[in-house]
């Protein structure tokens, strides 16, 4: 496993310096590994990720399971793609499993989630079925816990 990749998908804020040091490279050799990976589509983003029930919220998550026909030829990937250039989609997944895509859509409200799956989704050319799950509450995501640190401490008693 490339130790530059590991280091840089736990902390992308780390400096070239420190990167370097942690790997035993030049910072200019670890800049130029960087900008190889971008060209290649190896490094897709540098996102943050954020507790917006600190601040909040940022409307509604949901998880959509998703059947479809695989096209011939193209097995799954063209639906993937079509449904991957939705603006509500943050990402798609093949899975194994009762459905054939995981789906992950953000909208301001559950109505707005709804109507994206009701007319935008559900009838696309190919698509069998849905589930949709609305996220409620984020415990971890991206190796990050959340929601935690505020736990009140003091002795549970039940009476």
């Amino acid at each position: 496993m490339d130790k530059l990749l590991r280091v840089i998908e736990n902390n992308a804020r780390l400096s070239l310096e420190e990167i370097a040091a942690m790997i035993g490279e030049s910072p200019e050799a670890v800049a130029a590994r960087l900008d190889d990976y971008k060209r290649q589509g190896v490094i897709r983003g540098n996102r943050t990720l954020i507790d917006w029930e600190r601040v909040g919220g940022n409307g509604v998550h949901a998880m959509i399971e998703v059947r479809v026909s695989p096209e011939t030829d193209y097995g799954f990937d063209e639906i993937a793609e079509k449904i991957s250039r939705l603006e509500e989609v943050d990402s798609v997944m093949l899975m194994s499993g009762g459905y054939d895509l995981g789906v992950d859509v953000r909208g301001e409200s559950f109505e707005e989630v709804a109507m994206f799956v009701s007319r935008r989704l559900a009838p696309l050319s190919g698509v069998l079925s849905t589930v949709t799950h609305f996220v409620l509450r984020v415990y971890k995501k991206a190796g990050a816990l959340y929601s935690f640190e505020d736990r009140d401490e003091r002795e549970r008693v039940n009476v």
